[in-house]
């Protein structure tokens, strides 16, 4: 459980800011969503890495592309789906992967020369 668990602690707040009802987004500067998608989705990518759940970035890339649909189908919710967020969304889970691989490499040296 112990490298599952900051998986599921970036995946709550991914849920809340996915799906809040328009009414409860609060207004930011243009363009701010962007970034809070790759971020999110970085974090996503890097926590399930580091968790080691099979597969987890095609996951990531279908409920990145799910989420946006929801959006749009939500009634409730009052947001439109968006192909950039998704895109950002994939952007995002390259990042995380990226991270996790430089953070995995550098981890494998520091080990190694520790033992040296």
């Amino acid at each position: 459980m112990g490298r599952v668990l900051p998986f599921v602690i970036a995946a709550l707040p991914s849920v809340v800011v996915l799906f809040t009802p328009e009414s409860g987004v609060p207004s930011s500067p243009p363009g701010t969503d962007k970034v809070v998608h790759t971020l999110l989705f970085a974090l996503l990518a890097f926590t399930g890495l580091y968790a080691k759940i099979p597969r987890v970035l095609l996951w990531l890339v279908l409920y990145a592309g799910l989420s946006e649909v929801l959006q749009q189908l939500i009634t409730p919710l009052h947001r439109s789906g968006d192909v950039l967020d998704a895109l950002v969304d994939v952007l995002g889970i390259g990042l995380g992967w990226l991270t996790f691989t430089k953070f995995s490499s550098w981890r494998a040296g520091r080990e190694l020369r520790r033992e040296t």
